[in-house]
């Protein structure tokens, strides 16, 4: 309706240029201010009109975005899909750039071209009315025969847009895979220094910041490239709008110079007309246009479209009721069982097979072999690889799988601990016996301080909280995957010992590197 509103205005104002300079042609005072109080009226009546497309405009972006970044974020953040998904063949890395800036340019592009494309086709049904009755007819002189040409500007304007849009299109077609280009090695240089900011310890504890520097100038390198042959593709749909849009302003003027002149239409005609044919030729010209954002705009619908292809592949491959895949079956028995069990790697490679066994409540068994196989098992049990045959029969109870380093999201370190419950879930006193019982005490006084704990606490400090979440969630069976090995031989035995007493029904698969381990364990599996 707006858009309507809009278009009416842009009429009713090419109305009131006839009548202006028609009064100044006949040299009317009462004419002049006649039109001084219609723009007046025009002005306000444009701002309120304009002013609340804008708003709701942009409440029609901000809305499609939230609905699609928040339904994208549900199917990429569910049940170790952003983990599955990166071990799947397809165009969808980056997903974090994918989300957070690729929808946000197709939703608002999508609502920008697609207002201006209906807005250029109201604009051509509206002004080439006006244009064809301004045209009048045009005779052709063609030997001895005369052509009558009826509309003349209406298919001059036809002609001209047809001319530059194809021309436009043709020049533009590289644009898109520039633009796609360039969006993803941005996306990798983002990744790239992102990736060293949540590692500057380990960076800085073996002086690796030369080799860090040339990996950021290579990636950096990328985006010099990307940027180059954007702006060689660019370069040419420039040369064309700059020249169109001085050449749409001249034309149609010019056009319609000779009929003035021979005294067969007013001033203010010759002036309706020309803004007419601008109108409409502007309005033929949208592919020309808007040619660069139609680029830009495809390229982030290619890229958010891959990410949600991968997940539907991923979704498909999981429903799928595969031979090739581990099944996980949940009872009402207090066990963990392994049928036949038989993990491969993603390139086919078996890693390990044929295993057929049980782990009951207070058992402590420890995984022996390769570590790279135990972890590919462990995360079989929690439903994070899926890759292999055989099922696993899975107790009700929820599986607490420790990996080498517990996921500290930045907040206060209460917060932090509580994880993946909210602060409310456990009391003061139950916090302050987990973290005297693991020997953290000093960090008492930081419970309600804000940091990224994930860089402000070593590894041992870390790797400490997690058996305070072990012991505050009080889980019945544990997977412990390397999870102190920062720890000296007695302190991690003392932790194993701790939550042995304190959750002395609780079974502990353990994969470990410490000799000592063994003892403490009742039997053990090879991988």
């Amino acid at each position: 309706m707006l858009t309507v509103m809009q278009i009416g205005i842009a009429v009713i104002i090419t109305e009131w240029s006839a009548d202006l300079f028609n009064a100044l042609e006949q040299r009317s005072m009462n004419g002049l201010f006649m039109q001084i109080g219609m723009i007046v009226l025009i002005f306000i009546s444009n701002i309120a009109v304009t002013t609340a497309h804008f708003k709701i405009k942009r409440r029609l972006q901000l809305d499609w975005r939230s609905w699609l970044t928040q339904h994208l974020i549900g199917l990429w953040m569910t049940d170790g899909r952003h983990y599955l998904v990166t071990h799947i063949q397809g165009t969808h890395d980056n997903p974090d750039g994918r989300i957070a800036e690729d929808i946000r340019i197709s939703t608002e592009s999508a609502i920008e071209l697609c207002h201006s494309l209906i807005y250029s086709s109201l604009v051509i049904i509206s002004f080439s009315k006006i244009l064809w009755t301004l045209s009048g007819t045009v005779i052709v002189n063609l030997w001895f025969v005369e052509i009558p040409i009826y509309g003349h500007l209406v298919w001059l304007a036809l002609l001209y847009s047809a001319c530059a849009s194809s021309l436009g299109w043709w020049l533009g077609r590289p644009y898109t895979l520039a633009t796609d280009a360039r969006q993803t090695v941005e996306a990798n240089f983002r990744f790239g220094l992102v990736s060293a900011r949540e590692n500057s310890l380990a960076i800085a504890l073996v002086h690796g910041e030369a080799n860090e520097q040339r990996r950021f100038i290579g990636l950096f390198e990328d985006i010099v490239l990307a940027w180059q042959r954007q702006t060689h593709t660019w370069s040419h749909l420039f040369m064309l709008t700059s020249g169109y849009s001085v050449l749409s302003m001249a034309f149609p003027i010019l056009v319609s110079a000779p009929r003035y002149i021979l005294g067969s239409i007013s001033l203010g005609a010759l002036m309706q007309s020309a803004q007419a044919f601008q109108q409409t030729a502007g309005a033929l010209s949208w592919p020309v246009d808007n040619m660069a954002k139609v680029g830009e705009w495809r390229a982030s619908v290619e890229r958010v479209l891959g990410l949600v292809n991968g997940l539907d592949k991923l979704e498909q491959e999981i429903a799928r009721n595969d031979p090739h895949r581990v099944h996980l079956k949940k009872t009402e028995q207090h066990v963990l069982r392994f049928n036949n069990l038989c993990i491969i790697r993603l390139d086919g490679m078996v890693c390990v097979q044929s295993i057929t066994t049980e782990i009951r409540p207070g058992e402590r068994v420890l995984i022996t072999g390769n570590a790279f196989t135990g972890s590919k098992l462990f995360k079989a049990i929690v439903g994070l690889w899926p890759w292999g045959e055989g099922t696993i029969e899975l107790p009700n109870d929820p599986v607490f799988f420790m990996p080498p380093r517990p996921y500290l999201p930045a907040g206060t370190l209460r917060q932090a601990i509580c994880y993946p419950s909210t602060q409310i879930a456990y009391t003061e006193s139950e916090l302050e016996e987990a973290f005297k019982m693991v020997e953290l005490d000093n960090l008492l006084l930081q419970l309600d301080h804000v940091d990224n704990w994930a860089s402000a606490l070593s590894r041992e400090e870390q790797q400490r909280l997690g058996v305070v979440r072990v012991l505050l969630q009080q889980p019945k069976w544990i997977l412990l995957q390397e999870a102190m090995d920062s720890l000296d031989s007695s302190h991690e035995l003392k932790m194993l010992q701790l939550i042995t007493q304190q959750l002395p029904d609780a079974a502990i698969m353990t994969i470990t590197n410490e000799p000592m381990a063994e003892a403490f364990h009742q039997r053990r599996i090879v991988v």
